[in-house]
C-alpha cells in the first residue's frame, strides 16, 4: 500500500533533521504542499539562520500514480538551489516495501546532492 503523500513528506523531513540537525549552521525550515486529487506533493527546504535570514536550499517533489498493472509508483524529483540539474527516483510499491527506509534513502540522496550543489560553480559565459 502506498503512503499518504503528506506522511511521506513528513518522514523525509524527519530523516533530514536526524541526518543533519543544523544545516549549514542554521535550522531547518520547510513548507509542504499536497494535492491528493492530483497525486502531487512538494517539500520546500530552507535554512533559517535568524529571524531575518532564510536561505532556500531546494525541494523534493512527489508524484504518485497507478501503473497499468494497478500498482502504485511514486516518483521523487530532488532539486537544489543554485544547481540546474535535478535527480529522479522511482519507488515501486512492493509487498515488503518499507516506506520509512525509502524516506531515509531519499533524504540521504537529497543531502548528497546538496553537498554537490554547494560545490557547484556555473561556468562564466564566454563572450
Amino acid at each position: 500500500m502506498s503512503p499518504r503523500l503528506l506522511s511521506f513528506l513528513s518522514d523525509i523531513e524527519t530523516a533530514l533533521s536526524v541526518a543533519d540537525p543544523a544545516p549549514q549552521g542554521g535550522a531547518w525550515q520547510s513548507t509542504r504542499t499536497v494535492n491528493n486529487y492530483l497525486g502531487l506533493g512538494r517539500l520546500y527546504l530552507s535554512t533559517r539562520y535568524n529571524p531575518e535570514r532564510l536561505e532556500p536550499l531546494g525541494a523534493v517533489q512527489l508524484q504518485s500514480h497507478r501503473l497499468a498493472d494497478g500498482s502504485v509508483c511514486l516518483k521523487a524529483f530532488l532539486s537544489w538551489s543554485g544547481r540546474p540539474a535535478e535527480t529522479v527516483h522511482a519507488i515501486y510499491d512492493q509487498p515488503n516495501l518499507d516506506w520509512g527506509v525509502e524516506a531515509r534513502r531519499l533524504a540521504a540522496a537529497w543531502l548528497d546532492g546538496q553537498a554537490q550543489a554547494a560545490a557547484y560553480e556555473p561556468l562564466a559565459a564566454a563572450g
